[in-house]
């Protein structure tokens, strides 16, 4: 039976709302509502729409960087509403990539430092045990080991995203969040990526959401897609299906306008 990695029920965010500090009424937006959905073990899910439709609120909310207004989430069957969850105990069960891969590394810190921390923290190697394991993790991401005294500033887009993904890894998580992984490289630099993505996935076993709102992408990664529509999920489907007979007004149009690649 196929275990689940993920499982959200009613999950909403709302922004604003009640009063400012001269009484008056805040505008409340709200980013996500009464979503609800499965990611099993192994599959890449993808989340798809417009700006705005609320698809990073939500990959925010799974890894415990915005708080759920109301809703459940579990985590490898574990609740992780984030009520006093223990951020070190999730951070072993679901890592986040964000999209901009340089801005998202710690420009103070060698590549080496931004290893060690997840190493330390998160996967309990003691010192002795660190700099082997940097060196495996910068090979399964294609990187030499020299990598390890430079600086964030120093790498490119691709060799920056390739780096956070070995952050990821280091905390032996099964689970990533994937929000824009390619969005910010350029084109050659996506495909390497995503192959790379594909390569560690049946690797390591992971399970990916995959945020993103190119569907050229997605129609090429994903097993499953999630459409989201001003904070609602309005179809979710096999990717196939989905491409070839889209259900939703919406989807049908949001397809209609994207360029296309054929899935082999």
């Amino acid at each position: 039976m196929t275990s689940t990695a993920i499982s959200v029920r009613e999950l909403s965010k709302t922004f604003g709302g009640g009063l400012n500090l001269i009484g008056r009424a805040r505008h409340e937006v709200k980013a996500v509502k009464s979503v609800s959905f499965d990611l099993a073990g192994g599959e890449t899910l993808a989340v798809v729409g417009e700006s705005g439709s609320g698809k990073s609120t939500l990959a925010r909310m799974l890894v415990g960087l915005e708080k759920p207004t109301s809703g459940d989430i579990s985590i490898d069957d574990v609740d992780a509403a984030f009520r006093g969850a223990d951020p070190r105990a999730l951070g072993k069960r679901i890592q986040y990539v964000f999209q901009d891969p340089v801005a998202s590394l710690n420009p103070r810190k060698t590549i080496a430092d931004i290893l060690d921390t997840p190493l330390k923290l998160l996967a309990g190697l003691d010192a002795a045990r660190r700099p082997g394991r940097m060196r495996e993790l910068l090979d399964a991401v294609q990187m030499p080991e020299s990598m390890l005294s430079r600086y964030p500033h120093e790498l490119s887009g691709g060799q920056a995203q390739r780096i956070a993904i070995a952050r990821a890894l280091a905390a032996e998580a099964r689970i990533m969040v994937l929000d824009e992984p390619v969005s910010a490289l350029d084109v050659s630099v996506q495909a390497q990526v995503l192959l790379l993505l594909h390569d560690l996935k049946a690797r390591f076993n992971l399970s990916y959401l995959f945020i993103s709102h190119d569907l050229a992408v997605v129609e090429a990664v994903a097993d499953r897609v999630a459409v989201m529509h001003l904070g609602e999920i309005v179809e979710i489907a096999d990717a196939d299906r989905l491409f070839a007979a889209p259900e939703h007004a919406y989807t049908q149009n949001l397809i209609a306008s994207a360029p296309r690649i054929r899935r082999e």
